[in-house]
């Protein structure tokens, strides 16, 4: 396969990755403060919601780092490998461990919806919960589908 045919896909994995550090460096700072203000009698609340934002960050750049190997092993003709298909169950595990972080971190978003009257504030972690449920979903069938073709490809190999 051609070099050049997933580079769309790399830059694109790339300009998903910089709006997040971006957050992660400009505004999850200020949710923290946000949140310690909301509440000063419970000052650990700044460091949870940091330890939330900042814990689903790091399964996220992992992921993002798999599906860019996955892309390298597809320009490397090797995409029916069994290296593709433990690059999908990464990418599942991450997307399974973003929303079960966010799940644990609802009552944080009801909190400060509640004090802040903001009921987007929830519907923002629900986005999140529901997209990356959608992700370890998406990245399971791929990951069986693709499972099912190299067993095929390897059985069709051993006869002659």
């Amino acid at each position: 396969m051609r070099r050049g045919s997933t580079l769309f896909l790399k830059i694109a994995v790339i300009l998903i990755g910089i709006p997040v550090l971006a957050l992660c460096i400009f505004l999850v700072p200020k949710i923290g403060n946000f949140t310690a203000e909301l509440y000063p009698d419970v000052a650990f609340m700044k460091y949870i919601v940091l330890l939330v934002v900042y814990g689903a960050a790091i399964p996220f750049y992992f992921a993002l780092y798999q599906a860019f190997k996955l892309l390298h092993y597809i320009d490397k003709n090797k995409a029916f490998a069994q290296i593709s298909v433990m690059a999908l169950k990464k990418i599942k595990n991450c997307a399974i461990t973003i929303s079960i972080l966010y799940v644990a971190g609802m009552p944080l978003f009801y909190l400060m919806a509640e004090k802040d009257d903001a009921p987007g504030i929830i519907v923002i972690g629900l986005i999140i919960i529901f997209g990356s449920i959608v992700i370890a979903v998406f990245a399971a069938v791929l990951q069986r589908l693709l499972q099912e073709a190299i067993d095929i490809k390897s059985e069709n190999d051993l006869t002659v």
